[in-house]
């Protein structure tokens, strides 16, 4: 039976990093792996998440089952900060506990395929896991320009989307930080995104995998809380990876936004159907910690604070390169404007392949570059590397 399968592409990004791992040169510089970095290089754990943890070793009392909805407690306990002060929209949002974001935009794109959509309009370039799961669903991927030449968010191009959709198809928007590019929409364009949502009744999907780390918590937030005000439907697939540094615990949520209460009790009872023949229920270790930290002033303050660092520090690496300049024939300035971990370069991908073989430079070869792999100390070598490989 097995001779019937066909050998699949390797994923790139791992591949990356076993060519990062096995590079002996004391100055390479890894701009490819999709996580936060400190100045010093390091991707470590929040001193918030560790005292949550603490309490969870000295209180938890048991691992039993929850059920596929996961821990309610932390699902409740974000919603505040994805949603606002009217954190269910008199009671029209109701979630769930998912295996990371991924875990999230999956059981999304299922739900929505088990409502009757067809087709999905995406911005592109996009994470790459966007593709691959609307295919193995079976579900057509219809692409737009999300950015224009000028490293701004291309507006007309998202709205043709929307405005054109049918009644089997849906439009899926990053909320912030988009990857690969960081380019976002503004808060004008995010009004006029909900008016044609509003107005063509096309039912919007939300990726929010990056809260917090472009403008801070509630301006990463508006553009999506702006549609949802403007729409009786909508998902939001959310993960909690990079705001709390929980990568490997696998720490997402998806919301449902329903005109009334039959119907958001209706989806979510699907919803519950599919994460249970899906993966039963999620992992509850991230999950609880957020909920320890959220519901503790003291803790929530510490990783507010930490999560201000951290964009602190992307914001200074984003101005350094903004004022350096132009890099060859790469023009760095819009970088400066530009939010979250990731933002594209204009090259070849033989100018990828020269940047790591003679620089030790190590980049996707789309030409994303995770901004947070950047420090005070490599800037220089990478702007100067640049230089000499995109004349």
């Amino acid at each position: 039976m097995l001779d019937r399968l066909s050998p699949q592409a390797p994923d790139a990004l791992l591949a990356l990093i076993r060519l990062y791992a096995a590079d002996s040169r004391d100055d390479k510089i890894d701009l490819g792996v999709g996580v936060y970095r400190t100045e010093d290089g390091a991707t470590p754990v929040f001193a918030a998440i560790k005292a949550a943890e603490q309490v969870l070793v000295d209180k938890q009392e048991s691992k039993s089952y929850l059920g596929p909805e996961g821990d309610l407690g932390f699902v409740n306990a974000l919603m505040p900060y994805i949603f606002g002060r009217d954190a269910t929209m008199g009671g029209r949002i109701t979630g769930m506990q998912t295996p990371g974001g991924t875990g999230a935009v999956r059981l999304a794109l299922a739900l929505a395929s088990k409502a009757g959509v067809r087709r999905v309009h995406m911005g592109v370039p996009s994470w790459p896991n966007h593709a691959q799961i609307l295919a193995d669903l079976g579900m057509e991927l219809v692409a737009f320009d999300h950015a224009n030449p000028d490293g701004t968010a291309n507006l007309d191009a998202v709205l043709a989307a929307i405005n054109g959709a049918g009644d089997d198809e849906a439009v899926l928007l990053h909320a912030c930080c988009h990857n690969p590019t960081g380019i976002d929409y503004t808060d004008e364009q995010w009004a006029k995104i909900a008016e044609a949502f509003a107005a063509s009744g096309t039912f919007p999907i939300i990726d929010a995998a990056y809260q917090g780390l472009g403008q801070g918590m509630d301006e990463d937030a508006a553009g999506m809380r702006t549609v949802l005000a403007a729409v009786p439907e909508a998902f939001v697939a959310y993960s909690c990876d990079k705001n709390f540094g929980q990568y490997r615990d696998r720490v997402g949520a998806f919301y449902v936004l329903a005109q009334d209460q039959a119907t958001l009790d209706t989806a979510f009872s699907n919803a519950n159907a599919l994460a249970r023949a899906a993966w039963s229920m999620p992992p509850d270790h991230g999950g609880a910690a957020v909920r320890i930290i959220l519901r503790d002033p003291d803790m929530t303050k510490e990783w507010l604070g930490e999560l201000d660092d951290m964009r602190a520090r992307m914001r200074t690496v984003r101005d350094a390169l903004a004022k350096a300049g132009t890099a060859g024939r790469i023009d760095l300035t819009p970088l400066g404007s530009q939010n979250g971990l990731f933002s594209m370069l204009p090259i070849t991908k033989e100018e990828v392949a020269t940047l790591r073989e003679d620089h030790a430079i190590y980049m996707a070869a789309s030409g994303r570059i995770n901004i947070a792999g950047l420090t005070t100390a490599n800037l220089p070598k990478f702007i100067n590397a640049l230089s000499a490989v995109a004349v």
